[in-house]
């Protein structure tokens, strides 16, 4: 991917350089360049409703809501109200900073062009959560209706323990595996499709563009900074009642791992190994809020894809007004419970906030090209704050939680 940036980038430059606005060159653009781009693009998005459907109720259905109590409650209740505070920062920080503001008049020119029917997603209302049919929903691009039915249908999932409703689970598992598995294959021709995409925006645009998307990779890392060491440096000392100090580094390890495999699933292992034997945190509790905060807890990843819809919204120069940032915002909480924890899992998402609101979804090449980066630090993100409920459960659900003095500090 880092080579497609560099080669997509630098041969655009180039052809802007020599022939812009060349006739040779405006054909090569319209006829190769952007159709790799925008089939790549299709194959993503294409992707978009078996794999939001399908996490939403498996990671739903996974809770046993039935059976869990105050545990699973305060899982539930802890990850949204961490999730909006990220997404918070991540929306203050691009109205604040406008790194995509200033763009040049030929990206608006293509937001125009390729511009679809915004939906009435600006005007949010209670009544427009619950869809009248969720196949339509689908369809028609209500992305709102149709999380609202996937989490709905995962709540009655979890709560009927029958033989056909647990085959009814294997086979959504089943899509969701299968969906994952197509989204692996398309990202591996990704290099080919970000480079395609690149050299259109770049032979169009020059060097401007690359300056704005430099300005938007660091007001993602300012927005996860100030989420793990602020937020979550809070959160374990008034919540959970342990050091800060002593939370990062007995999470160290943990990190590093996040970090390097950019996956949530994949650090999962030696996020329980840390919790339990670095914080002493009760191996029940541990083992819930880790497992589910793979799947569900994704600080990191909700406010990438807030701060990543605003900047490409600025940068095409398509207007959201305080009620539709508000929407942005409740999309990316309620999707960061369906974003799978595997690298690149949240794209899909963007994309399909993106078309809910009409902004090009040819900017998702740009995102493409510095995403593995964004994604290592973003996922570091989502594990530290799967270790940081793991530690306001332990200390919430009771005094059988306390485990000595390397631990939760219980008391008052």
């Amino acid at each position: 991917m880092l080579v497609a940036i560099v080669v997509g980038a630098a041969a655009g430059l180039a052809a802007n350089a020599l022939g812009g606005g060349s006739p040779w060159l405006e054909w090569s653009l319209v006829h190769v360049a952007q159709p790799v781009g925008q089939i790549f693009l299709r194959l993503l998005f294409m992707l978009v409703v078996p794999v939001l459907f399908s996490a939403l109720v498996v990671g739903v259905a996974g809770l046993e809501l039935g059976q869990l109590g105050r545990m699973g409650l305060r899982m539930l209740g802890y990850t949204v109200a961490v999730s909006s505070v990220a997404v918070a920062i991540g929306v203050a920080l691009v109205d604040l900073v406008g790194p995509g503001r200033g763009a040049p008049d030929s990206l608006r020119e293509l937001a125009r062009q390729g511009a679809t029917v915004r939906p009435s997603a600006g005007s949010f209302s209670l009544v427009g959560l619950v869809p009248m049919n969720p196949i339509k929903a689908a369809a028609d691009g209500d992305m709102i209706g149709l999380i609202f039915f996937s989490l709905f249908f995962g709540v009655g999932l979890a709560l009927v323990r029958t033989e056909p409703a647990a085959r009814l689970r294997e086979a959504i598992e089943g899509l969701y595996e299968v969906s994952m598995r197509l989204i692996a294959i398309v990202l591996r021709v990704a290099p080919v499709g970000v480079a395609a995409l690149l050299f259109a925006m770049t032979a169009r645009l020059g060097a401007d563009v690359l300056v704005q998307l430099a300005a938007y990779v660091g007001v993602v890392l300012v927005g996860l900074a100030l989420q793990m060491g602020v937020v979550y440096s809070l959160s374990v000392r008034f919540l959970g009642g342990m050091s800060p100090w002593r939370f990062f580094a007995g999470s160290r390890l943990a990190v590093v791992t996040a970090f390097s495999t950019a996956s949530s699933s994949a650090t999962l292992p030696t996020a329980l190994k840390v919790a339990e034997e670095e914080l002493r945190l009760p191996p029940a509790v541990a083992r819930f809020v880790l497992t589910a905060g793979s799947a569900m807890n994704q600080n990191g990843t909700a406010l990438f894809e807030g701060v990543t819809v605003l900047f490409l919204a600025q940068l095409f120069g398509v207007e959201l007004d305080l009620a539709s940032q508000v929407g942005v915002m409740g999309i990316c909480i309620l999707a960061g419970i369906g974003t799978a924890g595997v690298p690149a899992g949240s794209i899909p998402v963007v994309a399909m906030i993106l078309q809910m609101y009409g902004i090009p979804l040819e900017g998702l090449g740009l995102i493409l090209g510095v995403d593995r980066f964004l994604d290592m630090a973003r996922t570091t993100v989502n594990v530290a704050g799967d270790l940081a409920a793991a530690v306001y459960v332990a200390r919430a659900v009771g005094p059988g939680c306390e485990t000595g003095p390397a631990g939760v500090e219980h008391g008052g």
